[in-house]
């Protein structure tokens, strides 16, 4: 396998990183458009006080994977969680342990910050990664997600 690299987001990664999520939101059969995606995610991400953080697997210029999580807060717990909102690699690059290095990555960052958590969701049809996130010990809670949109 060649050598990859997780590492953080960077400004240059931005075409790339737009071109990941639409193969990840097909991968979840899921609608997704470009249109001023590139602007948005850019600021947000390279932001001084951006909230929303990124890391990418890069394989020398080629990215090949990504995950983003945010801090968020538990009323019930009276603490603050990592929420990882994705996690995805192109399909060649699963199963060499990407992924468990990515998510690992994320939890170390969880801990050293002083998480006491780090949550996420994936859709009931996306077999594959649910049973990657179990064989990491991570336990499914079943609920329903819900949407409303905005004017």
């Amino acid at each position: 396998m060649t050598d990859y690299q997780i590492r953080p987001y960077q400004e240059q990664d931005i075409d790339q990183l737009i071109e990941l999520c639409a193969t990840h939101a097909a991968y979840e059969q899921s609608d997704y458009s470009e249109e001023g995606k590139r602007e948005a995610l850019q600021e947000t991400l390279v932001s001084p006080q951006a909230e929303l953080r990124c890391l990418v697997v890069a394989v020398g210029p080629e990215l090949v994977g990504y995950a983003t999580f945010v801090r968020q807060y538990s009323t019930w717990d009276a603490a603050y969680y990592l929420y990882m909102d994705c996690l995805f690699l192109k399909e060649a690059w699963r199963g060499y342990g990407i992924g468990k290095k990515l998510l690992d990555r994320i939890k170390q960052i969880a801990t050293e910050e002083g998480y006491f958590q780090v949550q996420w969701q994936t859709p009931v049809t996306n077999s594959q990664a649910i049973k990657f996130y179990k064989r990491e010990g991570a336990m499914a809670k079943d609920k329903v997600r819900f949407f409303l949109n905005t004017p």
